[in-house]
């Protein structure tokens, strides 16, 4: 054992290790047997690029820049959520969403067929600020924070008006997220959260939510039932939500003296 160690402090080999002949290059971690060939390095490359060349050739082909629009704002959007609430929940409020805006586009596009995710990341940002309002008390920035939101929901609504944009599933997806961030993104409050920050003696409340936030989640999960029960019966029935709102078709698209709307 002295010899050993002897002779690792001046730089000698151990034992356990493999003796090198000089002359020779060391073997690798993971040797190659004979004639065998390196095929794996450019394999994963050769995927990625091929993967990214079709994904451009098909937004080309098929005009669809929205699409990437689409998918930036699922990043950054959905990111933020999922970190802090789970991909479960968020998933969930995604494909509910899409679903309640497929549901009032049905009722009030009546001679054409639509398709996107857009009402289902309208569902994200009404998720933000349902979750914004329900756990208001944790936040600092509270009224910087519901401007710049509430401007992002305005622009990309206001957006909507325009010709060939199905703004009724904008409509249905961001208020079904709406309701379900008060059902499913409800936060404790900060002074639970806090507690143990407090000094020894200090008040603290043993509440985990406050009782705004119960009721807020009771209202929201009433309207989102009662909505899908009262939406999905009317498309059964096959009817026609324009005859009870004549003005609501200006919601999807105002006419100008530059398009039309009759299509």
């Amino acid at each position: 054992m002295a010899t050993s160690r002897a002779d690792v402090e001046k730089g000698g080999s151990s034992p356990r290790k493999a003796k090198q002949e000089p002359g020779k290059v060391p073997s690798p971690l993971y040797p190659q047997h004979e004639g065998e060939r390196e095929w794996t390095p450019w394999l994963v490359p050769s995927i990625l690029v091929a993967n990214i060349t079709v994904f451009t050739i098909a937004m080309y082909y098929n005009n669809c820049p929205a699409h990437n629009a689409n998918m930036l704002s699922l990043l950054f959007i959905g990111l933020r959520l999922e970190q802090q609430f789970g991909y479960v929940r968020i998933g969930g409020i995604y494909l509910i969403s899409g679903v309640g805006g497929s549901v009032l586009s049905s009722l009030f596009i009546r001679s054409a067929i639509s398709v996107g995710a857009s009402g289902a990341l309208f569902g994200l940002l009404g998720a933000m600020l349902a979750e914004l309002l329900s756990n208001w008390t944790i936040y600092s920035n509270k009224v910087a924070a519901v401007t710049t939101l509430l401007f992002v929901i305005a622009v990309n609504l206001v957006l909507g008006i325009l010709p060939h944009v199905n703004n009724f599933a904008h409509i249905g997806g961001f208020l079904t997220g709406f309701l379900l961030g008060f059902v499913l993104l409800m936060r404790p409050h900060f002074g639970w959260m806090e507690r143990y920050r407090l000094p020894a003696g200090s008040p603290c409340t043993a509440r985990k939510y406050l009782p705004y936030q119960w009721a807020l989640m009771a209202v929201a999960l009433a309207l989102a039932v009662a909505g899908f029960a009262i939406g999905l019966a009317m498309v059964f029935r096959g009817a026609n939500a324009n005859s009870s709102c004549g003005w609501c078709h200006y919601l999807s698209c105002v006419p100008t003296a530059s398009w039309s709307c009759a299509n």
